[in-house]
């Protein structure tokens, strides 16, 4: 485990580099998180972030095939908003363990 400060709020991160303790996510750590990534954060963007963060609340196993489904973006669309590696990068930004789907 690793902390890291993210506009001066100190996270715990595994060696992933995914945050350990979602409930300490904001939407100012997305934006530095997504920056990591090379990715600017749109309303579209948040759109996924909020579902991908309600669905692991609720206990669901979330896959690319899920957010394609959610009405919200197609699976193209997904992999277009998230380059090389949606489900992984969204999830990472989002604040939530990386998918067990994604390798």
């Amino acid at each position: 485990m690793t902390l890291k400060t993210i506009t001066g709020i100190v996270v715990e991160l595994n060696e992933d580099g995914y945050m350990t303790n979602p409930s300490e996510w904001s939407k100012d750590i997305a934006i530095e998180l997504a920056k990591e990534e090379g990715i600017e954060l749109t309303e579209k963007h948040f759109e996924i972030i909020d579902f991908l963060r309600k669905k692991h609340g609720d206990g669901v196993t979330i896959t690319i095939r899920a957010v394609g489904k959610s009405g919200i973006v197609d699976i193209k669309g997904f992999y277009e908003l998230f380059p090389g590696g949606p489900l992984k990068k969204s999830s990472r930004i989002a604040g939530i363990p990386k998918p067990a789907s994604c390798v």
